[in-house]
């Protein structure tokens, strides 16, 4: 076998592949044996299939399936000893047939399209500035969550009428546009959460309501749309654009959260005795928030370091190969109008990983094993704490940490989530941090534009 690389430009090549019939002929031959030894032919025994009837069924297909391998031995030999840094892999030129004779089969010639892997130089050092977003914890926020805390753990109790977060019984019918009952229309029990009502003429009427009363409302307004609307209406959610946008509600009951109370009991319930007061809830969740909010702190600078070195660090692709490539290696069948609509995004999500190497390459970061597994029974063990369980023994959690190891996507998932880990710490220990502090809506608008 001979592998010969011809370079076409800065990001593209050619290898042609030379295979000769001392490569194959042995192997071939090999397999045709096996063929005769197991074929079930009428009127032959096993093994006693005369070799030229093998060699006319199965000859040509064997042949082929020995080159395939013998160029993917090549292939991978050749770009391995020579530290070709490719993307994607070889794939066969679309311009150059096979050169060689499957009926009198002597010397063949395989033509493969590689991309190359661009150089990429990322500039990133004390001299880049970014701000860091740190949420103020503030005694709104404190209320907040002190409030969800002891609504998480109160009780639900009926009441006399409807007031801002009460969640609302009711009995949907579908009307018709003269507000009379829809013949075969819709007619379903389902519940309001008054709270997420956002239509604030909507929420205005349903206030003050009692048992008993009634209401024309649009279920689009008093749901969080789509799913949610469906969900409300008892119907599949492709069945809405068929469903009036008129309902009458008549209120069957009407129940509120009765909020915890801050006793001995509430305290012991939540904390586990370490607190005893309300004083102390209020320092504890003021503590609890700021290293909680740390986690989306860092993840914000995550994010905007990732858009500046997109934008900033310039990476050329062998983009028409990486359509090519992308179409023949797809699972399922894909146009190229369909590669050419989501190109640009895999374009920018492969920058990233160009860039995401570099930055571990050149700072000698590295993801060892016992790190995964370490990494990997943590998640175990804090999914264990979740729900209230204690985690197993080393060994057994060792054992179920190998278990999801063993599966490729939980497996990429998680060196996704370390690799993510140890970027954010390169950066933090790398840029220059201006410290912001910002209220928390600030904080979400920030993070979600």
């Amino acid at each position: 076998m001979n592998v010969i690389r011809q370079d076409i430009d800065a990001l593209n090549a050619q290898l042609k592949v030379t295979i000769s019939p001392e490569d194959y002929q042995n192997k071939v031959k090999a397999s045709l044996e096996k063929y005769r030894k197991t074929a079930k032919i009428p009127g032959f025994r096993p093994g006693h299939v005369p070799a030229g009837m093998i060699q006319k069924q199965y000859g040509k297909s064997v042949l082929a399936d020995e080159l395939n391998n013998l160029v993917n031995e090549a292939l991978n030999s050749f770009l391995t000893e020579n530290k070709v840094d490719i993307l994607g892999n070889p794939i066969p030129n679309d311009k150059e047939e096979v050169k060689g004779d499957f009926e009198k089969p002597d010397t063949f010639e395989f033509t493969y399209d590689i991309g190359l892997a661009p150089t990429v130089s990322v500039k990133l050092d004390a001299k880049s500035k970014f701000d860091y977003m740190k949420i103020k914890v503030d005694k709104d926020l404190v209320d907040k969550q002190m409030e969800d805390l002891r609504r998480r753990y109160g009780k639900m109790n009926s009441a006399p009428s409807v007031e801002e977060k009460d969640l609302v019984m009711a009995q949907f019918v579908e009307l018709s546009e003269d507000d009379s009952i829809k013949e075969a229309g819709i007619l379903h029990s389902s519940t309001i959460s008054t709270e997420f009502v956002e239509d604030k003429a909507v929420k205005k009427e349903i206030i003050g309501k009692v048992v008993g009363d009634k209401m024309i409302v649009d279920p689009t307004k008093v749901s969080r749309g789509g799913k949610d609307t469906a969900a409300m209406l008892g119907i599949k959610e492709e069945e809405l654009e068929n469903v009036s946008n008129k309902f009458q509600i008549t209120i069957n009951e009407i129940k509120r959260m009765e909020l915890a109370e801050l006793n001995e009991e509430f305290f012991t319930k939540l904390y586990n005795g370490e607190v005893k007061n309300e004083e102390e809830m209020r320092a504890r969740i003021s503590t609890d928030l700021e290293g909680m909010f740390v986690a989306d702190s860092d993840r914000l600078l995550t994010k905007e370091v990732y858009e500046s070195l997109i934008e900033n660090t310039k990476i050329d692709l062998p983009n028409e190969f990486m359509k090519r490539w992308i179409q023949m290696s797809n699972e399922k069948p894909i146009t190229a109008e369909e590669v050419n609509e989501h190109y640009e995004s895999y374009a920018k999500n492969l920058k990233w990983q160009l860039i995401q190497g570099n930055i571990f390459k050149m700072n000698d970061i590295k993801l060892d094993n016992q790190e995964v597994m370490d990494y990997t029974k943590s998640l175990l063990a804090n999914n264990y704490a979740q729900y209230g369980m204690p985690a197993p023994e080393d060994a057994e959690l060792t054992k179920s940490a190998m278990e999801v190891l063993k599966n490729r996507e939980e497996s990429n998932r998680i060196f996704d989530m370390m690799a993510e880990q140890k970027l954010m710490q390169f950066f933090k220990n790398t840029v220059k941090l201006k410290e912001k502090e910002v209220s928390y809506d600030e904080f979400v608008e920030k993070a979600n534009a």
